[in-house]
């Protein structure tokens, strides 16, 4: 429940940053295609980005702890629950909840829109179906359908919608509105998806207005009937419908003056709060202890010269008295073994380490754990005698099958001493996880710790120019028939264009003042990035020596 939460926040937050990109960078901007594309990229990065995870592995020491838990008491009371134990229950519930009753709405919707298409006529023309109803609505599409009333229309006004909506049919704008529309249900909780879904659809008409005056002649008309259209106040939901409310942008973006290319760099605006979101929650830090490996060291000595010999034999890792011979193949930590039994009884670290090998008839032992010192400790300089029985696991071990072997592959081991009774041809093997001190063993530095990434620069930004007093689109009149009704209704379409164009200026010159802070901070962002990366090369080199 706790991952699905945390899953969920890292996505709304990624939502948020996608969305005031667009808002506050690309809204204003006419590269509505392009628009489109960076939308739906922010919906796929949104729930993709929080499940990819990057792993880095710090190495630290073996820590010992000496506390003794066994001799800790432990409480028998139980504290009762509070309210702030059944919050995350509680919120689990209420965002099922809110998911139940969105799906249930979504549903509805498809089955109202399988009412309205429910046995009418279609017109089959070319790759669309179009669809003539009775009802009171305004036109919209469905994936490849067309439905309108062309009753409530002038010839040249349904022309107009017709290539509208065939825009978009033609490039699929339905899957964005139904992906929006799933991501409002997923996400409800979040303010920002709300905002964003009307992002989307506000912008598919944006690219439907456009594609639709590349192939009608008359600009004009073609706003009067966006005018036109708001009269239908009906609309069927999960549909790209000509009627929108925020008729007024529509009629903006149709006046606008195409974006300059070099504005394209606005996309790139997202970059730096996504590479932050993944240095600062997508980076497992995994600690690992290490462990030292050293090549196979075999020292042999002849019996003269063993006291001469004990103390740097002891400082090479030896800590069994009466070691002639030893051989370090893994080194382990400072616990000790699970068991070990010397002649059919149990034997501690402190009597092993005065043990007489002489005295030695049979050893078991059993490892504890999957790190372990393996010494070979034999009396014979020759090695260890072809009499000596060691069985690992079971099985049965030559000498070359020994010197292979891997000391977290050992389970169990048996260990039986020559029957010849010649003290030079004693040989003892123990298994241990006390560890070997070795002269040539390398203390190894802390990690370096991992620069901080740099952030973007902020700062207020210039106010807005006040939009409060944006003129009032004019009705159309009640019958579109009407002449002279007509003619007064186009004399104040074109005294509200010319009230539009007044507030064109003020408008640019805002977009040209954040465009040149937006550059300046970007370049600051770029020299700091730059610096960064350099000190991550330099941390990467670190770590490098360090392990």
């Amino acid at each position: 429940m706790e991952t699905l939460f945390i899953y969920l926040i890292k996505s709304s937050g990624l939502l948020a940053v996608f969305f005031l990109g667009y808002h506050i960078m690309l809204r204003k901007e006419t590269f509505f295609t392009a628009n489109r594309w960076f939308l739906l990229a922010g919906l796929i990065t949104s729930v993709v980005l929080p499940l990819v995870v990057f792993t880095k592995i710090i190495w630290v020491e073996p820590v010992v702890s000496n506390t003794d838990w066994t001799n800790i008491p432990v409480s028998n009371y139980v504290e009762g629950k509070s309210l702030q134990d059944y919050l995350p229950l509680l919120s689990f519930l209420a965002y099922g909840i809110g998911l139940l009753l969105l799906l249930a709405k979504f549903a509805y919707d498809f089955y109202s829109l399988r009412t309205v298409l429910k046995g009418k006529l279609i017109e089959q023309q070319a790759d669309f179906k179009f669809i003539d109803i009775k009802d009171n609505l305004a036109p919209f599409s469905y994936f490849n359908t067309i439905v309108y009333n062309s009753a409530l229309y002038s010839p040249s006004e349904l022309e107009s919608i017709l290539e509208h909506e065939k825009i978009h049919s033609e490039q699929n704008h339905t899957v964005d509105v139904l992906i929006s529309r799933l991501f409002c249900i997923v996400f409800w909780f979040n303010p920002f998806i709300w905002l964003y879904k009307k992002a989307i659809l506000q912008n598919l008409e944006f690219i439907a207005d456009s594609g639709a005056l590349k192939k009608i002649s008359d600009k004009k008309a073609y706003q009067i009937t966006l005018l036109k259209i708001t009269t239908q106040e009906n609309c069927v939901a999960i549909t790209n419908h000509f009627y929108q409310s925020l008729i007024k942008k529509r009629i903006v973006m149709l006046n606008k003056n195409q974006s300059k290319k070099r504005n394209s760099w606005k996309y790139l605006s997202v970059i730096p709060a996504l590479v932050a979101f993944v240095l600062l929650f997508q980076i497992e830090v995994i600690a690992q202890e290490k462990v030292k490996e050293s090549k196979t060291v075999t020292v042999i000595k002849k019996s003269a010269d063993v006291e001469n010999d004990h103390e740097s034999a002891r400082t090479a890792g030896d800590t069994v008295k009466k070691t002639i011979a030893f051989r370090v193949t893994k080194e382990g930590d400072h616990d000790e073994v699970k068991t070990i039994y010397i002649n059919g009884e149990k034997a501690s670290q402190a009597e092993l380490d005065a043990l007489d090998a002489d005295v030695i008839k049979t050893m078991d032992v059993n490892k504890n754990g999957d790190k372990s010192t393996i010494r070979i400790i034999t009396k014979n300089t020759n090695g260890i005698p072809d009499d000596t029985e060691i069985i690992v696991n079971g099985k049965k071990m030559s000498k070359e099958e020994l010197d292979e072997l891997d000391p977290n592959d050992i389970e169990t081991m048996n260990v039986s001493k020559s029957a010849s009774g010649n003290s030079s041809q004693n040989t003892i093997r123990i298994v241990t996880k006390t560890r070997t001190h070795s002269s040539n063993t390398k203390d190894f530095p802390a990690p370096p710790a991992p620069p901080a990434p740099p952030k973007f620069p902020g700062g207020p930004l210039p106010a807005a120019p006040n939009m409060s007093n944006l003129p009032t689109a004019p009705a159309p009149p009640a019958n579109v028939r009407d002449e002279k009704a007509m003619a007064q209704f186009e004399i104040k379409m074109k005294e509200f264009e010319k009230k539009m164009e007044s507030f064109e200026p003020d408008m640019t010159a805002y977009g040209k003042k954040i465009e040149e802070i937006m550059a300046k901070r970007e370049a600051i962002f770029e020299k700091e990035m730059k610096k960064y990366e350099k000190a991550m090369e330099k941390y990467r080199e670190a770590i490098e020596k360090n392990n």
